[in-house]
């Protein structure tokens, strides 16, 4: 991976619906030579897909949480993480090392529903204990800066 395909991955992080044009302006390439270096970049794995950017507050879910998840012992972690499948507000699940099996990001629309959210995680998922913490902002830091490393 060259510098131009550095620059294609930066462009397309902040725009995925960038044109093989726009881009090959951006780099100084035919739009046909962008758009073979972008399939490339995809066949090896370096891109896996495009998507919209929601933008939660609008759809109601004004409050983002992030909750640490102690399992009970005799749970299947296979099982939790199947389960978590059919809880649309977890919209994101990191199994981790230290004190707490998992990290869940949740998004909800009030106290009230973060409350019968952990409840249902401790009557169907087989979750312990639950630490919640609210997210007051995110720091927007963006995945390219890892192309400048």
């Amino acid at each position: 991976m060259d510098r131009i395909d550095r620059q294609l991955l930066a462009a397309l992080v902040n725009d995925g619906r960038a044109t093989y044009q726009e881009l090959g302006r951006l780099v100084r390439l035919s739009s046909n030579t962008v758009a073979d270096r972008v399939r490339k970049l995809r066949k090896d794995g370096v891109i896996r897909g495009y998507r919209a950017e929601l933008d939660l507050a609008v759809l109601g879910r004004g409050l983002q949480i992030l909750t640490d998840i102690r399992l009970r012992e005799t749970v299947d972690r296979a099982g939790f993480e199947r389960g978590l499948v059919n809880v649309p507000q977890v919209i994101a699940a990191m199994r981790m090392t230290g004190d707490y099996d998992y990290l869940l990001h949740v998004v909800v629309a009030n106290a009230l529903e973060l409350e019968h959210i952990v409840d249902r995680l401790k009557a169907e998922l087989g979750v312990r204990e639950a630490r919640s913490r609210l997210l007051l902002h995110e720091v927007p830091l963006g995945q390219d800066r890892i192309l400048d490393v």
